[in-house]
């Protein structure tokens, strides 16, 4: 029994290795985007928002300070039934004229609370481009022209970088590098060719290609999933492109989570959707990856025991996940601002592997807390 389970530690050390080496492979064909105007398209940024009372104007600001001609963009904050102050305060603040302030009817796709917000804004809209961010996020001036400089005319769908903001505390920083490991993993696998993750902060496609594709209509079952499942619908039933926007002046900012609890929360909401995948040899992928994980506890308990083999297989899938999540992050340390976090690299290792199990594995469950609501799938 033993020598099988020997056996299938390396077939799933192998698996993650060739995974991690196509991340790799991704990111060292990436490019960065040309800085160059084109204002003939038309955006509709569309920001759906649930108590954000503390970050909203902010967000505002930003949005309003775009190096991009107001005519051809409009802004849309979409109220998804918030119970703080956040709408009077986005309704009464100074605006530009491309900005709106919209909330969803209660009898309005009643399911998917941030997807029908999506939505809703999206039939208020008229743009050929939507561009889709939080309600805590802040954008450089540059934001918008950047991400719609990746469209030419055979790009259906745009994912850009996304980083916490930079503060000193310990845990935040740990969040902010192992946040930076999900966006770069996400990079990697579109450059490779094989879209699987992406973040709904920082997201542009065509309104026909959402279109094409039915928007949500097959996710409203689902309270998550707006980035990335639209995102493998679109690259497995159209023929258009899907990229990633390599750009410093892309890169969107937004808050780590204030507690341990809004993490686990957070990542449990994540991991729910992995299973709704439509690309079910990608789900079985992804189980291998979790199977993988859950071996490395196990592998050191028979190390310990038995030493020997099992010592050193410990040692080479300790080694080989290490060096080569070091040189993904190392890829993107310039992108997404992490040269003071290198150093904590080690110690975000090894906390990574028990909360990947955790989250995982209570994310199959699909019921979590995010704004406030309980979301039970």
């Amino acid at each position: 029994m033993l020598e099988i389970f020997f056996f299938i530690i390396i077939f799933l050390l192998v698996h993650y290795v060739f995974f991690l080496s196509k991340i790799l492979y991704g990111l060292n064909n990436a490019e960065t985007t040309r800085q160059v105007k084109k204002e003939n398209l038309c955006a509709a940024v569309i920001i759906p928002f649930r108590n954000e009372s503390e970050n909203i104007l902010k967000s505002l600001e930003s949005l309003q300070a775009q190096n991009y001609s107001k005519e051809k963009f409009e802004i849309i904050f979409v109220d998804d039934s918030s119970e703080d102050d956040s709408l009077k305060k986005i309704s009464e603040a100074k605006k530009n004229d491309n900005v709106r302030v919209l909330s969803v009817p209660k009898t309005f796709q009643v399911n998917a609370h941030k997807k029908r917000a999506i939505i809703y804004g999206i039939e208020n809209s008229t743009s050929e481009i939507i561009i889709t961010t939080d309600a805590d996020c802040l954008h450089k001036i540059d934001w918008l022209q950047t991400m719609i400089n990746e469209f030419d005319a055979m790009t259906g769908f745009v994912s850009g970088p996304v980083i916490f903001l930079d503060k000193n505390s310990f845990f935040e920083k740990l969040q902010k590098l192992e946040f930076a490991g999900l966006v770069l993993t996400g990079a990697g696998l579109i450059n490779a060719g094989t879209p699987v993750i992406c973040n709904a902060a920082n997201l542009a496609y065509r309104r026909k290609v959402f279109e094409e594709v039915n928007g949500f209509n097959d996710q409203m079952n689902l309270s998550s999933g707006d980035d990335e499942l639209l995102m493998q619908k679109i690259y497995k039933n159209t023929n258009y492109k899907i990229k990633f926007c390599w750009n410093k002046s892309a890169v969107v900012k937004t808050k780590a989570n204030k507690s341990y609890s809004q993490f686990y929360q957070q990542r449990k909401r994540w991991a729910s959707k992995g299973l709704f995948y439509e690309d079910k040899v990608l789900i079985l992928k992804l189980i291998l990856i979790f199977l993988y994980y859950l071996s490395l506890p196990v592998l050191t308990i028979l190390a310990f025991i038995y030493a020997g083999k099992y010592f050193t297989l410990l040692f080479l899938s300790a080694a080989l996940k290490i060096i080569l999540e070091y040189l993904i992050i190392k890829k993107g340390k310039d992108l997404l601002q992490l040269k003071k976090e290198m150093k904590y690299f080690l110690i975000a290792e090894v906390i990574h592997l028990p909360y990947i199990l955790v989250a995982g594995f209570s994310g199959v469950f699909g019921n979590y807390v995010w704004k406030n609501r309980t979301i039970k799938r």
